[in-house]
């Protein structure tokens, strides 16, 4: 990883919205996913189609406010808009599992899951369940640079607007066939210029790293008021966030049904990596299991998110 400078301005250009992924079924439940910061729809694809297309769910994975628009424009993105258009795609999530008459379960990767928990704790009698795939509320990798704990200090600085992050090896990536494609893109990726929507950043703009810290702030002050059951799923080897992020997790919810799945073979981009069969399968059987308990609950007059 290594520091960039650069004044990029926002020259008005907007790309297409990029790519998302929907995929209805008549199953018996829905599944919003949420993706990371810089990144896209297209990290959690393997996972939705799995849980489509073995599992029978209906799955939605949006793209968060200025994500696929040129790196200037999401490097501007303030952390309240980001929790915003988490609550505005659960709306829509909300609705749609309503009418098809079955329980909503949210999730993410990364600062996905922690919007999934905040949605878990601001809407608790709307979400049946929670499912957190590399949580980050603390940046402490084996891999994330010594200056990462000085953000604090950047926040209150113009440099702030300058300043980017080229994403460097392994990218979260324990796959080096992966890991390779991935150099080979992010290398000669130039910061100035104007991406399509349909990858992910090569660079993490160091304004947007300090507005989401306030984002996470909020987010570790709502986790009393998270109370679905939960499902955290983290690797020992995480480059960016350690199992430090889950435990803190799983010791400061409400929820009466916390689990664990800790990963020996992946870094922090589990949705993609070596293990990423074994994790749907394990997001497949726990949204399958706590499905059916949300449906019997229901059948006794309570609602679905408060199968506990």
């Amino acid at each position: 990883m290594g520091l960039e400078f650069a004044w990029l301005r926002d020259t008005g250009v907007r790309h297409t919205k990029i790519a998302e992924i929907f995929l209805a079924r008549n199953g018996p439940c829905s599944v919003l996913l949420f993706h990371g910061l810089t990144g896209g729809p297209t990290e959690l694809a393997y996972i939705a189609h799995y849980l489509h297309y073995r599992a029978h769910l209906s799955v939605s994975c949006p793209a968060l406010i200025n994500h696929g628009q040129p790196i200037a424009v999401l490097a501007r993105t303030r952390w309240e808009e980001l929790w915003e258009s988490a609550k505005s795609h659960f709306a829509r999530a909300h609705a749609q599992a309503r009418q098809d008459g079955v329980p909503l379960f949210v999730g993410g990767l990364s600062i996905g899951a922690l919007l999934a928990l905040m949605l878990a704790a601001e809407f608790p009698d709307e979400i049946a369940g929670v499912v957190c795939l590399s949580p980050t509320l603390f940046y402490d990798g084996w891999n994330v640079p010594w200056w990462h704990r000085l953000l604090a200090i950047a926040d209150h600085l113009p440099v702030k607007n300058v300043l980017y992050l080229r994403e460097g090896p392994p990218y979260g990536l324990k796959d080096e066939v992966l890991r390779e494609k991935m150099r080979q893109k992010y290398e000669s990726a130039p910061l100035g210029q104007t991406r399509t929507p349909e990858t992910t950043y090569a660079h993490f703009p160091i304004r947007l790293l300090c507005e989401c810290r306030h984002l996470i702030a909020l987010g570790k002050r709502m986790l009393p008021g998270v109370r679905a059951p939960l499902l955290i799923v983290q690797s020992a080897l995480d480059d960016s966030t350690s199992p430090a992020n889950a435990r803190y997790i799983m010791d400061n919810v409400s929820s009466q049904h916390r689990e664990l799945l800790l990963l020996q073979n992946s870094f922090h981009i589990v949705t993609a990596d070596l293990e990423r069969e074994h994790v749907a399968d394990a997001m497949a059987k726990w949204f399958v299991k706590w499905s059916a308990a949300a449906a019997h609950q229901e059948k006794q007059g309570l609602p679905a998110a408060q199968a506990r």
